[in-house]
């Protein structure tokens, strides 16, 4: 029996059974569907009915059927009489609507009875039966009671025609998350209201109400309407931040962004959100109004509403007013930004090692992984510093897949992403091969900040999980020896204080530090802990502990090749080539990860450094585990000059190339194990060709030729089955098989490749490698975009893993001429402002650049980091030089540019490996590679102390402080006119020419009494 005072089931249905339209003589009906809006369709002309003739019947044609009955939009366009045949006669056939037209016979047709078609080609169309749906009368735009709209009326729909698939395609049709539940709605008693007849059968994937099958309803008497109730959640975002991953949450709620007001934020829910987000971690929640107040809505809801799994999109949200959010109950978050890497199989801070490509995850290969890299992901995880890569098989079980790729970290990169990384011919690793770590975690935790490595820098302190800094106005060896022996950096080497630029303004952790020495921890000394003291105040303090250590490889193309520098004492320096051979530069190699020595360089082959020169007559074995560890004359004693500065070059050294064409087509080859090989081309995909063009500076397409046109190689064939994917930007960076000198099969199967790009004078070709070193010089990290050579252009600067522009405030001629320099490009003919270049894209980095014009390099320049948004492309700066180089005996345009490569693809000569072959006792591989000529010489990396000293550790003197007793307080002349960012390196600092070459030592005028600081 029918309710009262509403309209009917069978009246209803009676009355849009077969809904029809007049216009004009004509008449359009849906006849034998499954409700309403469904059916085949029919025309009646000339007062007799007919059907319509499948002519390419197509979605454009249902809608305009659809909209002319009133039942909203298409869902399909059926054909082959799908809802049975019709009879009498065909009115239209090959019907071809827009989708706008007015009525059926308003669209193009072959004419009125043209064509004589059989009934079983009829067509039939789904309409949605309605256009828009909502939900009424709830607390939000999220919940209510749901109804659609059937023409111009509103429908309401029956509790018992929906279920909670259905109530899941609601919720996601309106961006309202997920359906939380459906509750009985209002009995309807005596309301008269237009009723939806028919049940949905939702799977739960369809992205609209419309598209779920749906059956009439002949039976169930309609007695309560159905209130759907979605979480509200539609995405969050940070807002008002330095990054995308720091700023004010904000939730995106029924379509509406607005604050997110949560009083239980908490670190869970942060670091919850970040993750969710592909930030990495929460670092830290700040206090106030850090990112400012919302000028929008404001949503109140809660991260932790005890649901498991997807409790980001579970929880219900509920609208405030805009002044109903208590103060400080607004989420706040900065982030890490740094994804894709994680631990598991143990504690938040110690386990197996994971990374993330695309969404696989899988397991880190220990191939190379060391505890600079591993402090680089406990920094990332917040979680302190590395205590241990050596775990044996306590996180690891014997299955998962396995990624092979090997990072080369620093040791003061932010995130594992930022460290050099190289996948390319790794070989194979098991399962438990996995890389490991146990990080210290934060509590009490320490950590060296803005220094070369992990074991020197401003001293910092995790207390109740926030950094903070370390303040002292009576800070000693003393202190210095248990920071050292807390972070396992061996012994100290020296306890020193800030410079005024690089004091800090941030929260402090811990002041007036008193410790006897012997102390297992910094807290374990007497110390006064403070939250609440001025920033900016002037005993920031810093060690160099004897574990800070460093080698790195300066000026070559790619990592794995370069002037050998060593950091020591907080300053890098050069070693004499006075008997250096394979055997030290073995050492050398082995300790960069770098393989081993394919030719040990004398004579500045690749530049002359500056400054310190720190060893001579280096005498290894070639067993050492490092070159500190190999007899030499004493730190700083030397009889030499910067142009006998030593080299070398390592069998992981890489380069790429393309043979017998031109510069961007030709046989593709790769420089491995010190010689030139081919690559093979089985199942290589179009986009692993266009990865190798974008490597090789060549454009952003490139195809496979197969017609061979470009020779046959005669070396090895090194690899096979290389895969990249769209997010590489070098080939190193791509999976392949192990290097193996016959990958191929035959020669045949030797890759061709032609790319769509040339390389144009306007990017320098190390300028696309740079990204791929672990030692970038300044030159590589500097380069012009645009001009018509490499001296004319747009100024980019390399910074944080992508290129990025300048802004043109303060830029002038000063500046200019320091980046002609810089370039070889003589000097500046004039500085462009206003994108004079065009505009670049990406990041803008810097802006007030104020160089004096005498700077080596732009980094020597004080600048300001672009943290605003005072800049934006159209004010990119730019340079015109002059072109004439000023390092080479006859002036040129400097269009064929100076570096230092490690060798010729011009000279080719092989090198008698006999004798390192007996000295490493290697005989698996016969290896041929190329002398490199000699090289114009440039200035290399000048530096000077960066610090204030305070005291250094007894021992030996050091010759780099002739004449000073080690327990005397001094201290090095302010740099206050210099700003160093993170975006700087400690080693960009140059001496003078003077202390480049009349000692070898640092001169001791360049220290100054430390009460110039006020101690």
């Amino acid at each position: 029996m029918a309710t009262m005072g509403h309209l009917s089931t069978p009246v209803l249905w009676l009355l849009l059974l077969s809904i029809q339209v007049s216009l004009g003589d004509d008449e359009l009906r849906l006849t034998n569907g499954t409700g309403p809006c469904s059916g085949r369709v029919e025309i009646k002309h000339e007062e007799q009915w007919g059907t319509v003739c499948d002519g390419d019947w197509n979605i454009e044609d249902a809608e305009v059927v659809c909209k002319q009955v009133g039942c909203g939009s298409a869902v399909q366009a059926l054909n082959r009489a799908p809802f049975g045949e019709g009879s009498g006669k065909t009115w239209l056939y090959r019907v071809d609507c827009r989708g706008d037209e007015s009525a059926l016979w308003n669209c193009s047709h072959t004419g009125w009875g043209a064509f004589l078609c059989p009934h079983y080609f009829d067509v039939g169309v789904i309409c949605s039966g309605f256009s828009r749906l909502h939900l009424a009368g709830g607390d939000t735009a999220c919940s209510g009671h749901l109804k659609v709209k059937q023409a111009e009326t509103w429908a309401t729909v029956c509790y018992s025609h929906i279920d909670f698939n259905a109530a899941s395609v609601i919720c996601n049709e309106l961006k309202c998350g997920q359906a939380v539940d459906i509750l009985r709605g209002f009995h309807f008693g005596n309301r008269h209201e237009l009723i939806w007849q028919e049940e949905f059968h939702c799977v739960g994937n369809e992205t609209h109400l419309a598209h779920c099958p749906r059956m009439l309803d002949r039976s169930k008497a309609c007695s309560h309407d159905a209130h759907v109730l979605c979480s509200g959640y539609g995405g969050y975002r940070l807002a008002n931040g330095s990054t995308t991953c720091s700023g004010r949450v904000e939730l995106l709620h029924g379509g509406l962004w607005g604050t997110f007001c949560d009083y239980l934020w908490n670190f869970p829910a942060a670091n919850a959100l970040c993750q969710h987000l592909d930030c990495g971690i929460a670092l830290s929640i700040p206090a106030g109004q850090s990112f400012g107040k919302g000028n929008g809505s404001v949503w109140n809801g809660t991260l932790s509403c005890n649901k498991e799994g997807s409790h980001l999109r579970e929880c219900p949200v509920n609208v405030l007013s805009q002044n109903e959010c208590p103060a400080g109950n607004d989420a706040r978050v900065v982030c890490s930004g740094c994804p894709g890497s994680r631990l598991v199989n143990g504690t938040t801070c110690s386990g197996r090692v994971e990374i993330r490509h695309g969404d696989t995850w899988g397991r880190l290969c220990r191939s190379h992984w060391n505890l600079q890299d591993a402090s680089v992901l406990c920094r990332q995880l917040n979680c302190g510093y590395a205590k241990s890569v050596e775990t044996g098989d306590l996180f690891v079980d014997g299955n998962g897949f396995v990624w092979r790729d090997v990072f080369h970290c620093e040791g003061t990169e932010s995130c594992l992403w930022d460290c050099a990384q190289v996948t390319l011919g790794n070989p194979t690793c098991s399962a438990r091969e996995t890389a490991t770590v146990v990080c210290s975690g934060l509590s009490d935790s320490l950590r060296l900040s803005d220094g070369e490595s992990r074991c020197d820098g401003r001293v910092e302190i995790s207390l109740h999980g926030m950094w903070g800094r370390v303040l002292d106005d009576d800070w000693n060896i003393k202190d210095a020896t248990v920071v050292c022996r807390q972070l396992q950096c061996g012994i100290a080497k020296k306890a020193y204080y800030l410079p005024r630029s690089e004091r800090g303004i941030g929260l402090v952790g811990l002041r007036s530090v008193q410790c006897d020495g012997n102390e297992t921890q910094l807290v374990l000394c007497k110390t006064s802990h403070s939250q609440a003291l001025p920033t900016g105040v002037a005993e920031d303090v810093g060690v160099i502990c004897s574990e800070s250590k460093k080698i790195r490889l300066v000026n070559g193309t790619q990592r794995c090749a370069g002037r050998v520098e060593l950091y020591h004492n907080g300053i890098w320096g050069t070693i004499c080539d006075d008997n250096w051979d394979l055997s030290d530069a073995n050492v050398v190699c082995k300790q960069l990860g770098c393989g081993y020595a394919i030719k040990a360089f004398v004579s500045a082959h690749y530049g002359e450094g500056s400054g310190q020169i720190w060893l001579d007559d280096v005498n290894c074995t070639g067993a050492e585990s490092g070159l500190w560890a190999c007899p030499s004359r004493a730190w700083g004693q030397h009889n030499c000059q910067h142009k006998e500065d030593a080299g070398v070059l390592c069998s992981e050294f890489l380069d790429l190339r393309l043979v017998n064409g031109n510069d961007c087509a030709g046989r593709l080859e790769v420089f491995y194990n010190g010689t030139w090989g081919s690559i093979c081309s089985n199942h290589m995909s179009q986009l692993t060709a266009i990865t190798a063009c974008k490597h090789l500076n060549c454009g952003d397409g490139g195809e496979i030729e197969k017609d061979f046109k470009y020779g046959r190689g005669s070396g090895p064939m090194w690899l096979d089955h290389i895969e990249c994917n769209e997010k590489h930007s070098s080939l190193w960076q791509c999976q392949s098989d192990p290097w193996d000198p016959q990958s191929c099969d035959n020669r045949a199967e030797e890759t061709h490749i032609s790319c769509t790009g040339r390389k144009g004078t306007a990017t320098p070709a190390t300028s696309a490698e740079c990204p791929n070193s672990t030692s970038c010089s300044d030159r590589e990290k500097l380069r012009v975009v645009g001009g018509e050579d490499v001296c004319s252009g747009r100024v980019e600067i390399w910074n944080q893993g992508s290129w990025g522009t300048i802004c043109d405030d303060s830029w002038d001629i000063a500046d200019a001429n320091v980046v002609c320099r810089q370039l070889g490009c003589g000097s500046a003919v004039s500085a462009l402002s206003e994108a004079a270049f065009g505009e670049g894209t990406g990041p803008i980095w810097l802006e007030k650049i104020h160089c004096k014009g005498t700077e080596l390099s732009l980094w020597d320049c004080p600048s300001k980091p672009l943290f605003g948004k005072n800049c934006d492309h159209k004010e990119d700066a730019a340079v015109d030089c002059s072109g004439v180089t000023e390092t080479t005996a006859s002036s040129t345009r400097a269009g064929s540019r100076v570096s230092y490569d490690p060798f010729s693809e011009a000279v080719y000569e092989d090198i008698d490996y006999n004798l390192m072959r007996e000295k490493q006792g290697m005989t698996h591989l016969s290896v041929n590679t190329s002398i490199v000529p000699e090289v114009p010489l440039l200035p290399g990396n000048a530096l000077e102390d960066g610090y204030d000293d305070v005291t250094e550790a007894p021992g030996p003197k050091d010759a780099s402080f002739p004449g000073k007793n080690e327990q005397e307080i001094i201290g090095v002349l302010d740099k206050s006119d210099r700003n160093r960012y993170s975006w700087t390196d400690a080693s960009r600092n140059r001496t003078s020419e003077t202390q480049r070459d009349s000692s070898p030592a640092l001169e001791d005028t360049v220290y100054d009494d430390i009460e110039e600081t006020g101690h």
